[in-house]
C-alpha cells in the first residue's frame, strides 16, 4: 500500500508545478502590457540619465569651471570684493552660484562667498553662505565649519563659535586642519579659565601633530595653563 501511496503522490506533485507554471504564464499573458511598460520606462530612465550626464551635466561642470577660473584668481590674489561680485565683464562667485546651482561648482562658490564675506567683514553673510556650502570636500568641510566657528567669535558669541570649532576638529580628522583648531579652541578655553580643557587640547598637538605649525611653540602655550590652573 506505502509504495501505491508514493508512485501516487509524484504524479500530484507535477501537477503543482504544471499549474503553478500556468498560472504564472496566465500573469505574465494577463500583465503582459504594463509589464513592457515597465521595461520601457526603466530603459528610458537609464537612456536618458547618460543622455543628461553627458550632454548636459558633464559640459555644464566644465563650463562652470571656466567661469570661475577669474572669480578664483581674484580670491588668490585677496581682492574679495571683486572675486564676490565679478568686474562686470567676469563672473563673480555670487553670480556663478546663481548661474550653475547644482554643480560643484555652483556648491564651492557658496564656500567662497562665505570666505568673501568674512574678509570683508559681513559676518552675517558670512555664516549664511558658509552654512549654505554643502559640506562635498573632505579638506574644505573642516575649513567651512571652522571659519563658522570664526564669525561667530567675532560676534562676540563665543560658545557657538567653540561649537564648530568642535565640528571641524571632529569632521575628520587630518594634519593640516585639526591642529588649528584645537589652538583656538583651546584659547578660547583659557578666555573661559577652563584650564583643563585648554591643557587637553594643546597636549594632544604636541602628542598628535608634533610637526604641525602649531606644535612649535605649544610648550609654552602648556606652561602657560599650568601656571593658570593652579
Amino acid at each position: 500500500m506505502a509504495r501505491n501511496q508514493k508512485v501516487e503522490e509524484q504524479p500530484k506533485g507535477v501537477e503543482s508545478i504544471e499549474n503553478a507554471l500556468t498560472h504564472t504564464e496566465q500573469y505574465l499573458e494577463k500583465n503582459r502590457k504594463w509589464l513592457l511598460i515597465g521595461v520601457a520606462v526603466l530603459v528610458l530612465l537609464v537612456v536618458g540619465y547618460i543622455a543628461y550626464s553627458n550632454l548636459y551635466s558633464k559640459p555644464r561642470e566644465l563650463e562652470a569651471q571656466v567661469q570661475a577660473f577669474y572669480a578664483e584668481q581674484q580670491f588668490g590674489k585677496d581682492s574679495f570684493q571683486v572675486a564676490l561680485n565679478g568686474d562686470g565683464n567676469n563672473l563673480g562667485f555670487l553670480q556663478l552660484l546663481d548661474d550653475y546651482s547644482g554643480t560643484k561648482m555652483g556648491n564651492l562658490s557658496r564656500y567662497y562667498a562665505g570666505i568673501c564675506y568674512r574678509e570683508l567683514g559681513d559676518l552675517d553673510n558670512a555664516i549664511k553662505y558658509l552654512k549654505d556650502y554643502s559640506l562635498q570636500d573632505k579638506m574644505l568641510a573642516p575649513v567651512a565649519l571652522g571659519a563658522i566657528g570664526d564669525c561667530y567669535v567675532e560676534k562676540g558669541d563665543v560658545p557657538t563659535g567653540l561649537a564648530y570649532y568642535s565640528k571641524a576638529i571632529d569632521y575628520r580628522e587630518n594634519g593640516l586642519t585639526t591642529p588649528i583648531f584645537l589652538l583656538k579652541r583651546g584659547l578660547l578655553y583659557e578666555g573661559m579659565a577652563k584650564w583643563g580643557e585648554a591643557l587637553n587640547d594643546y597636549e594632544l598637538i604636541k602628542d598628535s601633530y608634533p610637526r604641525s605649525a602649531q606644535a612649535r611653540d605649544i610648550d609654552k602655550f602648556i606652561e602657560r595653563v599650568k601656571v593658570l590652573g593652579k
